[in-house]
């Protein structure tokens, strides 16, 4: 307890970002350590899962006596611990498990182990404190495109999701393909603001009607056969025009079917969530698209979509509330998937 009030220690491990968190119940965050490895991974163009963990390895410790610090906290203080238990890189995951079970057996505090998508979604609970469930969740990342009816805080039902590239990887590759560098996201949002995105007729892949799943892959290989029939034909590639044309491509496809979702579930609020949910066109299309149907947006500040430990203490919160607690057999699952539990 810290003032009287519970007190959660969450790590997340998941891929390339370390990052311990203290919150005060489940909402109140008094620290939230972020230690980035996107510098190391620039120059493979990706991330290499090898290095990734050894990276968590050498900054875990560190990050969390940092963490500790800018709370004011002890483990002793600590009520609950929260750890990322997966989908993510198995190598990764282990490392943010073994410290987190390492302090829950020396110091006797409870443990519980967090989807990853549901961090996700429970990082808009920290930024916005009147937000509740129902609402329906829009999970845009690296390795996830979701639409996720949340029922309760533990209950979810997802309705669609990637059946080959998921949002974020197609923005990687595309933006490799151009030359722009990794990570490809925040890159091909800001050169597409200098193009048209209207100048390439990509093609908006709905797959059949009345489903909610994704696929990107088929877009990207437009890109890519477009960039080599204009370099064959001899002409200039404009990077902006095809940055632009390609990521409105991707956000009519997403927003079109979150909001189709919202409104056949009767849902009245959209919770955005994930790396990708940190991108202005997504942002700008689903904000306009959900007052055009009498919808609520809610939206992270752009710290919470990243991998942030926070987003995990908020989850593990709620799953403790509800009775959740894992042991310690609790194990990496790279390939989690998220279900009511």
């Amino acid at each position: 307890m810290k003032n009287g009030k519970f007190l959660t220690m969450a790590i997340e491990s998941s891929c390339d970002e370390t990052s311990v968190a203290l919150l005060l119940e489940g909402r109140e965050v008094l620290s939230n350590i972020i230690s980035s490895q996107i510098k190391v991974h620039q120059v493979f163009g990706g991330v290499v899962p090898e290095i990734a963990s050894r990276h968590h390895l050498e900054n875990i410790n560190n990050v969390t006596q940092q963490a500790l610090d800018e709370a004011g906290v002890t483990l002793e203080d600590v009520d609950l611990i929260g750890v990322t238990c997966g989908p993510g890189l198995v190598g990764a995951l282990l490392i943010g498990l073994a410290s987190a079970k390492a302090f829950a057996l020396a110091k006797n505090i409870p443990l519980v182990g967090v989807h990853h998508i549901q961090g996700h979604i429970s990082a808009n609970y920290i930024q916005y404190p009147e937000l509740e469930p129902p609402f329906m969740a829009l999970v845009v990342s690296g390795g996830h495109t979701n639409i996720v009816e949340v029922k309760d805080y533990n209950s979810f039902e997802v309705l669609g999701g990637t059946r080959d590239d998921a949002a974020g990887e197609a923005f990687d590759k595309v933006a490799r393909v151009l030359g722009l560098g990794y990570p490809g996201g925040p890159l091909i949002d800001k050169i597409a603001r200098e193009g048209n995105p209207e100048a390439i007729p990509f093609k908006r892949v709905f797959l059949e009607k009345g489903s909610y799943d994704f696929s990107f892959s088929g877009i990207k290989t437009g890109v890519l056969n477009y960039i080599n029939s204009e370099k064959q034909a001899g002409r200039a590639i404009n990077a902006a025009d095809v940055a632009a044309s390609f990521q409105q491509a991707v956000m009519d496809v997403i927003v079109t079917k979150a909001v189709n979702a919202a409104k056949e579930m009767k849902k009245d609020k959209i919770v955005l969530a994930g790396g990708v949910a940190a991108n202005s066109k997504l942002r700008e299309m689903l904000s306009e698209a959900c007052d055009n149907n009498g919808i609520q947006l809610f939206r992270p500040a752009p710290v919470l979509c990243t991998d942030n430990a926070a987003m995990i203490g908020c989850a593990a919160y709620y799953k403790y509330k509800a009775g959740f607690v894992s042991d310690l057999t609790l194990d990496a699952y790279p390939n989690l998937p998220l279900t009511a539990e």
